[in-house]
C-alpha cells in the first residue's frame, strides 16, 4: 500500500531541457525542483517526474496507446479547473475532451496532451470513484 509520504517516480526522455521546462512548469503548472545539464525534475501533481535529455530516444510518431502517463482526478471541479487553466495557457490538446465508456460503470472524461518531446499525457476524471483503479 502506498504511504502518502512516498512519491511515484517516472523518468522520460526529452529533446531539449528549456522547452521541457516551459511545457511542464509554465504550461502545466508543475514546480521545477531540480535542474542539471542532463535532466530536470518536477513536482508532478504530487509525484516526481524526471525528464532526461535524450534527443536520440524521442518517439517520432507517438500514439496514445499503449504508452502514456498522466493524472486521474478524483474531484470533478479540480479536473474542470485544470482544463480551464490549460485553455488559459493556450495548451494544445492532442484530441478534444471526450467521454469514454458511456453508460458503463467505468465511464470517464478524458483528454490527451503531447509534450515537446512527443511524450503523451492523459488527464481524466471518473465520476464513479471505484473505477479509478
Amino acid at each position: 500500500m502506498r504511504d502518502s509520504n512516498n512519491a511515484f517516480h517516472l523518468a522520460i526522455p526529452c529533446k531539449d531541457l528549456d522547452e521541457t521546462v516551459v511545457f511542464y512548469e509554465n504550461k502545466l503548472g508543475c514546480e521545477l525542483r531540480r535542474r542539471y545539464d542532463d535532466r530536470v525534475t518536477f513536482f508532478f501533481f504530487g509525484d516526481q517526474l524526471v525528464c532526461h535529455l535524450s534527443p536520440d530516444k524521442i518517439d517520432l510518431d507517438p500514439e496514445p496507446y499503449p504508452r502514456h502517463f498522466g493524472i486521474t482526478f478524483s474531484n470533478k471541479k479540480d479536473f474542470e479547473s485544470f482544463v480551464d487553466y490549460l485553455l488559459s495557457k493556450k495548451v494544445q490538446f492532442l484530441n478534444p475532451i471526450s467521454t469514454r465508456f458511456e453508460g458503463k460503470p467505468e465511464v470517464h472524461t478524458t483528454f490527451f496532451l503531447k509534450d515537446p518531446s512527443n511524450n503523451i499525457l492523459e488527464f481524466k476524471f471518473y465520476p464513479n470513484k471505484e473505477m479509478m483503479y
